[in-house]
């Protein structure tokens, strides 16, 4: 885990970049933690509290979402299993498309994936814990700017053996530029999202479970404008509702 100085407008700042699937060789990071998944937990998340849901439950394991499903009043669920199918009798996959017309409006929200929300799971006792995409960067950044940090550590999910991970790269490389004050333009980290490993089976068009149409979602800097901080709900943890609406329209 490289530590790197920040910029002169936050002197104490430093970062670094934790990469989920090395987690055998880094140190635990305990300060200001962003886990990103851009393609596509958090994308959509963000999009689900765009439509009005009052709270989303990231859950590791399909038996533990099952369980939680049980106890909540009238949830929806929402899963992928690896490599981004969703998980059979679910109501929804992880796709941020899927749900873009979905009246959610009051619901809770039982999600689990294999890579966003283990990541959020594996980091549950930060002090401050973000989930983090492209969609909301900048709102993620300001949200760490007013609350303060002196480590900032970016957990990069989306890196398998097959899959660079660069989706997720690029949107730690845009949220730290914006955190040192740096002039950066959202187009190339956008880019990059696309250009990704995973970003381009959506563009091949062979994954039937990987569609386009989320691709262009999550390729959008700064589509909402609030952050998705990850608060702890007694043993649970929940990202509460932020709605707002899209910086520009889909």
């Amino acid at each position: 885990m490289l530590k790197t100085p920040s910029g002169a407008g936050i002197p104490d700042m430093n970062f670094s970049r934790i990469y989920l699937n090395r987690l055998q060789s880094q140190p635990v990071a305990s300060d200001t933690v962003v886990v990103i998944d851009v393609l596509r937990s958090f994308t959509t998340a963000a999009v689900m509290l765009s439509r009005g849901a009052s709270a989303i439950y990231p859950v590791e394991r399909i038996a533990s979402a099952t369980a939680l499903l049980a106890e909540l009043p009238n949830p929806l669920s929402v899963g992928a299993v690896g490599g981004g199918d969703p998980v059979p009798g679910f109501d929804f996959g992880n796709s941020p498309s899927q749900l873009l017309d979905a009246d959610l409006a009051g619901r809770s929200v039982v999600m689990t994936t294999a890579a966003g929300v283990r990541g959020l799971q594996r980091f549950r006792h930060a002090r401050q814990l973000y989930a983090a995409s492209l969609v909301c960067a900048r709102a993620t950044a300001e949200a760490i700017r007013a609350a303060g940090a002196d480590e900032v550590s970016f957990i990069i999910t989306g890196e398998w053996v097959d899959r660079d991970g660069d989706e997720d790269i690029a949107c730690a490389d845009y949220i730290e530029a914006l955190l040192r004050g740096e002039g950066a333009s959202p187009d190339a980290f956008a880019a990059r999202v696309r250009q990704s490993d995973f970003g381009q089976r959506f563009t091949a068009g062979t994954w039937p479970n990987l569609p386009m149409a989320d691709l262009d979602i999550a390729a959008q800097p700064d589509l909402f404008d609030f952050a998705l901080p990850v608060i702890r709900d007694g043993d649970r943890m929940v990202i509460r509702d932020r709605r707002s609406t899209p910086r520009s329209a889909i």
